[in-house]
Parts: C-alpha cells; structure tokens; sequence
C-alpha cells in the first residue's frame, strides 16, 4: 500500500477536480472508493481505468457492511484553490466524508479518489486519479474522512 497518482492522471489531476468543482464538465463528479485490499504502486500505476484497478489486485468494499461509494459534486468541494506562489504548487483538497457505521470485520485498507465525467459511476468510464492508504479496522462507529489536500502539484 501506499500514496500514489495513477500514471493516466499526472499532470491532470488539478484539471479533473476543476472540471468537478467549477461545474466545467456538468455531469462530472469525483468518485471515492474504499478498497478492501490494495495492489502496489508498481502493479497499479499504469491502470487506465477503475474496472482494471478493480480487476488488479486492488478489491473495492462498496456494498460491503456499510460501505459505498462517495460521489462528490461542485457542490460538496471546497473552493477552488489558487496556487500557492508562495511555494510553488497547487493544492486540491476533500471535504469532510462520513459512512456510516461500516459492520465490525469490514476493515479498509486504502481509498481511490477517481474522476467520472458522466455521473454514471461506470468504472469503464472513471478515470483513477490517485491511492491513499486508507486503513480503517472498524468497529460498528461511523468512519470519517479528514483528507484535506489529496493532491499536490509542483
């Protein structure tokens, strides 16, 4: 496991969290899913979708004890950074994600933060952007996401 952007998406991933939050492409929405296992870095980097990222090594928990997909709209992102001068890069950050109360034993092990341009959640379609390491060994509470900046340019 680990942090890593997914070959198809460097370089684009500030363009795709644009094209959500500013509404640019309409339908589009970043997608999060938590992974039951994760492959590497090495295995996972040059999968061009999320159905050859699920067809890896990598297995999602969606409808797993309580565990979905987070859809995220313009409406649910923060506002559109501006670049940091400051120090040279650009930041874009999550808002706060809750699911609720996944069951005991359905523990996670990492989290893909993807692009749909279609708001249809086909994972043919979805572009994955980036892997978290996401470990969450549940215990009936609800899981909350505090991400913040999920992807640094610079």
């Amino acid at each position: 496991m680990a942090n890593y952007a997914f070959n198809i998406a460097k370089g684009r991933a500030v363009e795709l969290y644009r094209h959500v939050e500013d509404n640019i492409v309409s339908a589009s929405e970043l997608v999060l899913i938590p992974l039951s296992a994760s492959g590497t870095e090495a295995e996972a980097q040059d999968y061009l979708t999320v159905s050859t990222v699920l067809g890896g090594t990598a297995n999602s928990l969606e409808g797993i004890g309580g565990w979905v997909r987070k859809d995220l709209s313009d409406s649910l992102l923060a506002s559109f950074p501006a670049p940091d001068t400051g120090n040279n890069r650009y930041d874009v950050s999550l808002p706060s994600v809750t699911w609720t109360a996944p069951a005991v034993s359905n523990n996670s092990t990492g989290l893909l933060v993807c692009y749909d341009n279609t708001g249809s959640d086909a994972d043919s379609a979805m572009v994955p952007i980036s892997h978290h390491d996401f470990a969450v060994t549940t215990d009936g509470n609800d899981v909350i996401l505090n991400a913040g900046v999920f992807y640094r340019a610079s």
